[in-house]
């Protein structure tokens, strides 16, 4: 299957307009498409070319720089929009003081974004970036697809239950396996394979996100046994690990080695066992 070539233009195209936004204003929407966008042109570049040349080395530097500094504003803004659908009766004032604790510690990272996207670094990314689209040659010999699927091999040697670390690891390899076969021309096989990874990659993402919030929270407020905000977020989290094994096992195409738990098993069994302590009610995210 053959490497899309207007694909590849618009990752250039998109990535300079949305490079153009986030310098404007560093805005949650803008943060994550910049993000996302760096990571699409990282694997075109790295697993579809043939070699890189010195200017799309630079580029690359120069771009997960910045991409760095802008996920550390997109785990805050991930965190803040989990807490604020949390509706749990426990420890109101907690709550708001864990929300206005990460605001201020948001405000302050993207001041860190904002400095790193000075006018000069802008100018000289979009030179960068012009001239990588202007010499830039996909390996004729490489299928998107097939690419994809490589990339899912360590997780496909994987035995066992998956832990938290491990489902964490194909969170990373899954979202990059998605990217390379985005590339692809369009056809049922591309079309099927991606929209599994897809599904599978929401939910581990969903548990990711509410895994961040409850170290946050519990580096601020103490664990299970100092608050009873920091257990229902424990609870949460449980939840959504286990929902997300279940993904990786009902998705044999793109996780072909995972399983799901058994009753009572699932993650790593020190977070289980926290998890299990006395918490309040159960709480429910809208």
């Amino acid at each position: 299957m053959s490497i899309a070539p207007e694909r590849c233009r618009l990752v250039f195209q998109k990535l300079e307009r949305d490079l153009d936004k986030l310098s404007a204003e560093p805005e949650a929407k803008r943060v994550h498409r910049f993000r996302t966008g760096v990571r699409r042109l990282q694997t075109l570049l790295e697993d579809l070319c043939p070699a890189l040349d010195r200017n799309q080395k630079r580029l690359l530097k120069l771009l997960t720089r910045t991409r760095k500094k802008a996920g550390k504003v997109r785990d805050l803004d991930v965190q803040l929009a989990a807490l604020r659908s949390l509706k749990v009766p426990q420890e109101p004032r907690r709550k708001t003081q864990l929300m206005h604790q990460l605001i201020e510690l948001r405000g302050q990272r993207e001041k860190k974004l904002s400095k790193a996207l000075s006018r000069e670094a802008v100018r000289e990314i979009h030179k960068r970036l012009k001239q990588a689209r202007k010499d830039f040659h996909p390996d004729v010999n490489r299928d998107p697809l097939s690419v994809a699927r490589q990339i899912l091999e360590p997780i496909a040697k994987a035995d066992g239950f998956p832990t938290e670390e491990l489902v964490h690891q194909y969170r990373l390899l899954g979202k990059r396996a998605r990217y390379a076969a985005e590339f692809a021309s369009k056809s049922p096989e591309s079309a099927q394979f991606i929209a599994q990874i897809e599904r599978v990659l929401d939910a581990l993402g969903d548990w990711h996100d509410w895994l961040t919030l409850t170290q946050s929270a519990a580096k601020r407020l103490g664990d299970v046994r100092e608050s009873s905000l920091v257990a229902a977020l424990h609870n949460v989290t449980g939840a959504k690990f286990r929902n997300a094994v279940t993904s990786l096992s009902a998705a044999p195409v793109a996780f072909p080695a995972t399983r799901a738990p058994q009753t009572g098993q699932g993650g790593t069994r020190k977070r289980q066992s926290r998890t299990s302590e006395p918490a309040a009610s159960a709480p429910t995210a809208a």
